[in-house]
């Protein structure tokens, strides 16, 4: 059964947290303090959820990629729609000047009277 992106989101994120603060107290336990404890521990706790976490990371990042593909797709319907309705336009705006040259030259051309 395939769980929502929304819980897959949630847990990973989760991990991540936890995996932070562990690193957090065992570095504090080892001594370590100030900026050098936080920037030790997001190494750390990035490298360990590079490899512990990947499965959520990849869930993740496969249903951000259909959404993207589905949104993707819509998007360039959306464009073709426009580029279809902005052609159209254009061969109504050529047949109404065409017809405006027709009743210039009309009204130009001096009326042939038989005579």
């Amino acid at each position: 059964m395939k769980t929502s992106a929304l819980r897959t989101t949630f847990v990973y994120t989760c991990a991540r947290i936890i995996m932070f603060g562990a690193s957090v107290l065992v570095l504090f336990w080892a001594g370590a303090r100030g900026v050098l404890l936080l920037g030790l521990a997001l190494l750390i706790s990035a490298l360990l959820s590079y490899v512990l976490l990947n499965k959520q990371r990849q869930i993740i990042a496969d249903r951000l990629n259909g959404r993207l593909s589905r949104v993707g797709a819509k998007a360039s319907e959306f464009s073709q729609r426009l580029s279809d309705g902005t052609a159209a336009e254009d061969d109504d705006a050529a047949g109404d000047a065409v017809r405006e040259d027709d009743a210039v030259e009309a009204e130009i051309r001096p009326a042939s009277h038989p005579g």
